[in-house]
């Protein structure tokens, strides 16, 4: 089962892609963690890249899908993955395209995880992650029983500089320009399920389950 997850930021793509990677037993391939992880660790990415992130923006088409095609070739990958923050753009999409057909693959499914962009602002502006262990809360949704102090290690918690609201608008201006034109792409290919995001992580997470089945 090969599936991606499409949706703007603050949509839970992270959240439900390691809720069906457990269930469905696939490997879960976070883009924005493999990026993320060399950023801290000072990994291959040039200035400019890194400066994209920086800001919001998307990393050079030929970077992710450098990414994405070496990981994919792996061997946990092979009866299937769910993609998570890949692919990005139609470029992205078609070069996805092509190095599964080069195996006689392709996609089963994309699911659209929807969602209006003062909840992803709201979502976002108010996430915290632990510094030590990297556990995730919300000041609203699921707030430390601290305040600024992770419930699991007690470690310092901390926004992440692309959570500012400043930056998640910017994110947001360019997953419209960037990203949002893949709905469509899937729909015409008929792989596309939209799923609304603006509900609770269950039900979210029970629709796509229902999705997943239907391709298989």
């Amino acid at each position: 089962m090969r599936l991606a997850l499409l949706g703007p930021p603050g949509s839970g793509k992270g959240t439900q892609a390691k809720r069906i990677s457990e269930k469905y037993g696939l490997p879960h391939i976070s883009t924005g963690d493999i990026l993320r992880g060399n950023l801290r660790e000072g990994g291959y990415l040039d200035k400019e890249s890194r400066e994209v992130l920086h800001l919001g923006g998307l990393v050079p088409d030929s970077v992710a899908v450098e990414i994405i095609k070496k990981r994919l070739a792996e061997d946990d990958c092979q009866k299937g993955f769910v993609l998570d923050g890949f692919p990005r753009t139609l470029s992205q999409a078609e070069s996805l395209n092509g190095f599964l057909g080069e195996s006689k693959k392709s996609m089963n499914c994309v699911l659209y995880l929807a969602l209006n962009e003062e909840e992803a602002v709201k979502r976002l502006t108010g996430r915290r992650i632990c510094s030590r262990c990297g556990l995730t809360f919300h000041l609203v949704f699921h707030p430390p029983r601290t305040s600024g102090l992770c419930d699991r290690c007690g470690g310092k918690l901390s926004q992440r500089e692309d959570d500012s609201e400043h930056t998640v608008r910017e994110r947001m201006k360019t997953y419209q320009k960037e990203t949002f034109p893949l709905i469509e792409y899937y729909r015409k290919r008929r792989l596309l399920t939209k799923i609304d995001a603006n509900r609770s992580i269950e039900c979210v997470f029970k629709d796509l389950c229902g999705a997943v089945e239907g391709c298989r």
